[in-house]
């Protein structure tokens, strides 16, 4: 029995031709014999056809799809190998992690990987500029050949020593870059900065230590200091909460417009990222035209990711409206705010009255009683004078600078103290210490509330099967459907909108692929 023409549209692989008016269709390799009139094809779209041809063939990929860093290793070593299997693009979470353990993971990945569809994330650290550096020194150690940049709020020298490292001509004076940066950015401002040359006074910096040649140096004046820029959305963790629908046709605008201002040889390409999470969002992307996706959060929840099954449980029970802004333990005295998840924890609220106070208390001998004892019992659940001391400890070795300033700043004292718990609490929820449940930190945008309502009722919904190569291929294969879906309405069809509900693997694959015996199945033997 033939299927009926919603059916035959999630059928990836075989054109389909409609006739005016929409009433009647047949399998394009078969219409031939027809004398209804001129046909219109739906060609067939796959996947591996979504997105920009030229993303895919520099990175190596099957699909236009990457998988973002998420902090602590969240984004973990495992994770980055299911994405490279699944040929997407993995980026490793090192933010917020010792350089000792970022390079253990390099070294896995190096060790694991055969080819080099993977990178490393790299955080603007301006509260620990030495990090962010020792970081970029591991990762250019390793000859990682990409970094995921993040949070930056302007141009640093380990992420130009990064971009330039390795920088030659080739044969007709063209810059050739060794070290790609995608930047994900959610400002204008910050695009801006992203989209032209590396700075001057910084790259002078470098040619005068001897980290870069005068060649180089040339060269970079003609090279963006990204190659690629995701605009990041409304998402989890570092976000400005910025809607899809104003922020992408913004930087896809700008890029068009620097790109003619310096002339470059490459246009620099432009994803998309936060609230991809669905079928819908990522065919919504490319429509409005995304070089890629970039998925964050709904990894978070899959069984690959860093986090703890605890995590993982209370992520498949959110919905939209279960986020919330809190302060950033990495900028938190300059009031940076991250979104995390609400349902379950109490920490956005917590971390909200430590910002409160550090912005109305000169110190914590200046709070009154009843706030202190507050933050020792429900909030530290240790005396102060205990966590000031493992502080002590921890900048004694990372940054030693900060204890002579908060000997003579009481304030400042106290911010370290209150970054103490910022930096636990997204620990805690990691290593799911169910005691400080209610101090999970856990990022989180509305995506995840969305993948859960379109998962709900399927076997997507269990968090044990959640695995990254299920749910990639689930949301670009979904993405395809409604992209001949949305072919067939120009065509003139009608009828109702296929349904795209998670699928098994082997199915996706069925539906991908000729049928045997098909006309153009045995066109292509």
């Amino acid at each position: 029995m033939q299927p009926s023409f919603t059916q035959a549209l999630a059928y990836l692989a075989r054109p389909l031709a409609v006739w005016p008016g929409g009433s009647a269709w047949r399998y394009a390799d078969e219409a031939a014999t027809e004398s209804r009139g001129n046909s219109l094809n739906i060609p067939a779209i796959l996947p591996e056809t979504l997105g920009d041809a030229g993303f895919r063939r520099d990175h190596g990929l099957r699909m236009a799809y990457v998988a973002g860093s998420m902090a602590h290793g969240i984004a973990s070593e495992d994770l980055v190998e299911a994405a490279v299997r699944a040929g997407c693009l993995g980026f490793y979470g090192a933010a917020g992690q010792s350089p000792a353990r970022v390079e253990q993971a390099l070294v896995r990945l190096k060790n694991n990987l055969s080819n080099g569809s993977w990178g490393c994330n790299l955080l603007h650290s301006p509260t620990d500029p030495a990090l962010e550096s020792a970081h970029a020194d591991t990762i250019l150690r390793h000859g990682v050949s990409r970094v995921e940049a993040s949070a930056y709020l302007d141009v640093t020298l380990p992420l130009v020593r990064y971009r330039l490292s390795g920088l030659r001509a080739d044969p007709s004076g063209r810059p050739v870059a060794a070290c790609q940066v995608i930047a994900k950015v959610s400002r204008v401002e910050v695009a801006r900065k992203f989209l032209s040359p590396a700075p001057e006074k910084l790259v002078a910096e470098l040619v005068r230590t001897g980290t870069i040649t005068e060649l180089q140096a040339r060269l970079a004046s003609r090279l963006p200091l990204a190659d690629d820029i995701t605009a990041e959305a409304d998402s989890g963790g570092h976000t400005d909460n910025r809607p899809a629908l104003t922020l992408f046709p913004s930087l896809m605008a700008l890029r068009d417009r620097m790109a003619r201002e310096f002339g470059y040889d490459r246009l620099p390409r432009v994803g998309l990222a936060g609230g991809i999470a669905t079928p819908h969002a990522v065919a919504a992307a490319f429509a409005m035209g995304a070089a890629y996706v970039l998925v964050g959060t709904v990894h978070q929840a899959c069984v690959e990711s860093g986090t703890s099954d605890l995590v993982r449980g209370m992520l498949a029970q959110a919905e939209q409206a279960d986020c919330a802004m809190a302060p950033a333990a990495d900028m938190f005295e300059m009031g940076v705010k991250v979104q995390v998840l609400k349902r379950g924890t109490l920490f956005a609220m917590r971390a909200q009255k430590l910002y409160d106070w550090y912005r109305q208390y000169a110190g914590f001998e200046q709070m009154p009683a009843a706030d202190r004892q507050q933050l020792e019992g429900q909030i530290l659940g240790r005396p102060f004078d205990a966590v000031w001391a493992d502080c002590e400890k921890f900048f004694t070795v990372r940054d030693p600078s900060q204890l002579p300033r908060a000997a003579a700043d009481p304030r400042h004292r106290m911010a370290l103290v209150f970054r103490w718990y910022l930096s636990q609490a997204s620990r805690w929820a990691t290593a799911g210490e169910a005691q400080r449940k209610t101090d999970f930190q856990v990022w989180c945008g509305p995506g995840m509330g969305a993948f859960n309502e379109w998962t709900r009722g399927t076997f997507l919904e269990d968090p044990s099967r959640r695995c990254l190569a299920t749910v990639a291929r689930n949301l670009m294969y979904g993405a395809a459907v409604l992209k001949r879906a949305e072919v067939a309405v120009l065509c003139g069809a009608t009828g109702e909108s296929p349904r795209v509900e998670p699928l098994e693997p082997e199915e996706i694959d069925r539906r991908c692929a000729l049928p045997a015996g098909s006309a153009s199945a045995r066109a292509s033997a």
